[in-house]
């Protein structure tokens, strides 16, 4: 029987380690990128251990995923292992990655305002980077035909916060990016769809600024009276790898229970009805 396998970009925390579990315990062997010192690899190791659990396999790459050479060394150790055992491909991509600058495009101080430096690096970090790595599996016949791709967006992609503007530019870059790879993976009948989650507490919206006014508006204004979870996220992704998806693509497709939709905040969290 043919193994599965997801590749995971982001695997160690929020959506990218709660999608490696929820994959794993659908069958799915993982192969994880992330970036994390000595200080984080705490939680990567429990996701590690979380997979192995379900008896799949963990295989994970600590490395810069917007970095060439590094993507063409663990495509090539990736290919590697495949080509010493039975026929295997990769069936799932997900593109979590959350590493940008977070400053203001204008300030009369050009040390208070983000650099063209900083702009590029969070567009193809958190955007090109997608390509890269999509390139690279087709070229190296590594995609399975009727696999799938998923990039988790935000609403932030056309809203704005403050300081978030070359977040915001990658995020609608990555849904643009999705819908171009919908059309030209398509007669491989590969999937790609961009996943916007609702507000949710992760790491990387904790570096936000002001993301403790965004959580607890999100939760005052979600119909379900909270905040969206990474275990959420994950549980549509698993929903959208079934054959049954298979004609669903080039979307951008909300997980949120309805948050973004509600445009009134109250005073409190809803209550259920009596």
């Amino acid at each position: 029987m043919e193994k599965k396998w997801a590749l995971i970009l982001g695997a160690s925390s929020g959506f990218g380690g709660a999608s490696a579990v929820e994959l794993s315990k659908h069958g799915f062997n993982i192969f994880g990128v992330h970036l994390d010192r000595q200080a984080t690899m705490l939680s990567v190791e429990q996701v590690i251990k979380k997979i192995e659990r379900t008896g799949q396999k963990a295989v994970f790459f600590n490395i810069n995923a917007a970095d060439q050479i590094k993507i063409n060394d663990t495509l090539d150790e990736i290919q590697e292992r495949f080509a010493t055992k039975e026929r295997q491909q990769i069936n799932v991509l997900i593109h979590t990655l959350a590493f940008g600058t977070l400053k203001p495009f204008i300030s009369k101080n050009p040390n208070d305002c983000i650099s063209p430096a900083q702009i590029s690096m969070t567009l193809d970090v958190m955007a090109n980077s997608l390509v890269y790595w999509t390139q690279g599996l087709i070229q190296r016949d590594l995609f399975a035909n009727g696999g799938r791709v998923f990039a988790l967006t935000s609403a932030g992609s056309h809203t704005v916060f403050p300081s978030y503007g070359a977040v915001s530019a990658a995020k609608a870059a990555l849904e643009s990016h999705i819908r171009q790879l919908a059309f030209e993976l398509g007669p491989m009948k590969i999937t790609c769809n961009s996943i916007m989650a609702g507000v949710t507490d992760t790491p990387a919206l904790r570096k936000i600024p002001l993301h403790e006014k965004m959580l607890q508006a999100a939760k005052s204004k979600n119909p379900g009276g909270r905040l969206t979870t990474p275990e959420d996220v994950a549980k549509a992704i698993v929903l959208l790898c079934d054959e049954k998806a298979n004609w669903i693509s080039g979307n951008v497709i909300g997980v949120d229970g309805g948050e973004y939709v509600v445009n009134y905040v109250g005073d409190k969290t809803h209550q259920p009805i009596k």
